[in-house]
């Protein structure tokens, strides 16, 4: 099982479940992060406490704690 947080930067990734809260769940997938969705990682901050990553057109910048509850598979 691999998390959205442990991604390298270029990955290209599917996503297989949200482990959020239903409050959190909600805003990703009003962003498009939902299951199934494919997912580019574009950065990481200096200190590893924000990840950006492309969904469709969109640039998205999460939490690391909130890439830490996104389960993904490499494609």
């Amino acid at each position: 099982m691999n998390k959205l947080s442990m991604c390298k930067i270029g990955d290209k990734v599917k996503i297989l479940k949200l482990h959020a809260d239903y409050d959190l769940k909600q805003r990703l997938i009003s962003f498009g992060i939902m299951k199934n969705a494919e997912v580019e990682v574009l950065e990481h901050s200096a200190s590893k406490s924000t990840i950006e990553i492309k969904v469709g057109k969109m640039k998205i910048a999460l939490r690391s704690k909130e890439a830490q509850l996104i389960e993904v598979e490499k494609i």
